[in-house]
């Protein structure tokens, strides 16, 4: 693919329910400048070691780089250099003019490096534009704030499905559930994938009695831990 203003975008995305939204900014403007896109994530730990939700969340960015047929998923597992330097060096081999970066993430790797990413980026990669889009931290909505996600799964029970934390032969569907704070019930939202759709469904009492997406749009403090 030939860009027509010679560009190409970096999208730096981390574990959480705004890397789709960054992915979708940078497929919007790479399809808008006719450029090759790159999306890029990164953990100090290998890959085999990561617990279930940042696999999914790996798993959803894969496929979302497959729809956009000009979109490469980079993971770089077992890191252990600071950030700023691994995209710094992934911009440079991929020649990238333009990179996508969400301020949950600056917020986290500046926990890991100890420093300004935006800073070192700005010294190390002068010639990249950067691009710092503000997302929320944590999935929120007007009804509520909701725990980390943890690993869940759909069984079909009649006209309705039942949540499960188990995997078994009946699991229709596998994603995250994140669990309303303050009830003991099982209340909250189920975040899946249907076909090539990205779904977040109302989990009342354990039981999803339709699949109408629930849009997840305020967010909490970025001062807040994870």
């Amino acid at each position: 693919m030939t860009s027509m203003y010679n560009e190409s975008i970096l999208v730096c995305v981390y574990y959480g329910p705004n890397g789709e939204r960054l992915i979708k900014r940078g497929c919007k403007l790479a399809k808008m400048i006719k450029a090759p896109l790159y999306i890029l994530t990164i953990d100090h730990k290998p890959f085999d070691e990561l617990d279930a939700e940042k696999v999914f969340y790996i798993e959803q960015w894969k496929k979302l780089a497959d729809e956009h047929k000009d979109a490469h998923f980079i993971m770089k597992d077992n890191e252990k250099r600071p950030v700023s330097k691994v995209i710094a060096e992934v911009a440079r081999k991929k020649n990238v003019t333009q990179i996508v970066l969400g301020q949950t993430a600056q917020s986290r790797w500046q926990q890991i490096t100890k420093g300004s990413i935006i800073n070192d980026l700005l010294h190390d990669i002068p010639f990249v534009d950067l691009h710092i889009i503000s997302v929320a931290r944590y999935i929120r909505n007007d009804e509520g704030i909701y725990e980390k996600g943890v690993r869940a799964y759909l069984i079909k029970d009649g006209n309705q499905y039942k949540l499960s934390f188990n995997h078994t032969k009946d699991s229709e569907y596998e994603g995250i559930f994140f669990k309303e704070i303050g009830t003991d019930f099982d209340n909250g939202l189920f975040r899946f994938m249907k076909g090539t759709e990205t779904l977040q469904v109302q989990v009342s009492d354990g039981i999803v009695t339709d699949f109408t997406n629930v849009d997840v749009s305020s967010a909490m403090s970025l001062n807040e831990e994870d």
